[in-house]
């Protein structure tokens, strides 16, 4: 069945309770695919930032009407934001055709939606990026709440009930992050690389490593004892990394969240919120850290909604 809801009980979580930093200007138009950022002169890390892909311009037009037959219409909400003015972004929404996205107004909250199938969304890739595609053209010019994927509401009326209910929530969760983005940044190194060098820096491991070479009969003791040292040598250079990247970061960013590396060769995964006005300074400081780290490769992505900062829960009874 699909995820379709009325009633809304909300509860609500935020992190950061940081208060909003004045108002800005809308972002700038983002570039279509990858692009790798040039760290300062004289850089020696890797650093690549990646934007979203821009949407191609599509014509307005009118969604057709569904045939006898097919599944019955609902609304697919993909955020939150404070506009008390009915508003309409265009044919981007999830879709074999993208659908039309507007609002669903109550008092000066929005939700903005498109028309989709009373069913199951997969969770394609055309799909997803059409999801943080819709998320990304709004925060250009709004705050916003980002919902989960596949959200999806029979009528207006059930979102108007979501608003109506959750109102004071959604208010307070838009106004503490008022003009504030987030920004990835992953970390990842080249574990044999960092081995050698350790085996080369620490004398016991180096000691402990001769012996096993040399040695005719069993070893087993001898690996044992060089696999846990060489672990705890990897594990306390990572959190040193780790720890400065994060102080370096400290004072150009209002939060931030370590979420956890995924393989081998990352070993860090963070998310920051950082204030509109301070991007060009948090650009700036990792560009920055990405030219003093020889051996690290860095990951930056953004500016996103603050998915990592913001969990509104909402207690939903199934439709019937």
């Amino acid at each position: 069945m699909p995820k379709t809801h009325k009633k809304p009980r909300p509860r609500t979580r935020l992190s950061p309770t940081s208060k909003a930093q004045g108002k800005g200007r809308g972002l700038p138009a983002r570039e279509r695919g990858a692009r790798v950022v040039s760290p300062m002169p004289g850089a020696r890390g890797k650093l690549e930032r990646v934007r979203m892909p821009a949407s191609p311009a599509r014509a307005l037009r009118q969604p057709a009407s569904p045939s006898a037959g097919e599944p019955r219409e609902g609304k697919y909400v993909y955020c939150i934001i404070k506009s008390e003015a009915p508003l309409a972004f265009g044919a981007l929404g999830i879709g074999a055709e993208p659908a039309h996205v507007q609002t669903v107004n109550f008092r000066n909250l929005a939700a903005v939606v498109s028309s989709t199938s009373l069913v199951v969304q997969d969770p394609t890739r055309d799909n997803v990026l059409a999801h943080q595609r819709v998320n990304e053209t709004v925060m250009q010019q709004h705050t916003v709440i980002p919902m989960s994927f596949g959200t999806v509401f029979k009528t207006d009326d059930d979102i108007i009930e979501l608003l109506k209910s959750a109102y004071e929530a959604f208010n307070d969760v838009l106004n503490k992050m008022q003009d504030k983005f987030e920004f990835g940044l992953k970390v990842l190194w080249d574990r044999d690389q960092i081995i050698r060098e350790i085996e080369e820096e620490d004398e016991d491991i180096r000691r402990l490593k001769g012996e096993i070479s040399s040695q005719k009969g069993s070893t087993y003791f001898a690996r044992m004892q060089y696999g846990r040292l060489i672990d705890a040598a990897l594990q306390a250079r990572s959190e040193r990394y780790v720890g400065e990247i994060f102080e370096a970061l400290r004072n150009v960013s209002v939060a931030s969240r370590s979420n956890k590396p995924i393989g081998d060769r990352m070993i860090m995964n963070a998310a920051f919120l950082v204030a509109r006005e301070s991007e060009p300074a948090f650009d700036a400081r990792v560009k920055d850290i990405g030219s003093r780290y020889e051996k690290l490769t860095f990951k930056y992505t953004g500016p996103w909604p603050p998915y990592n900062f913001v969990n509104i829960r909402l207690k939903l009874e199934r439709a019937h």
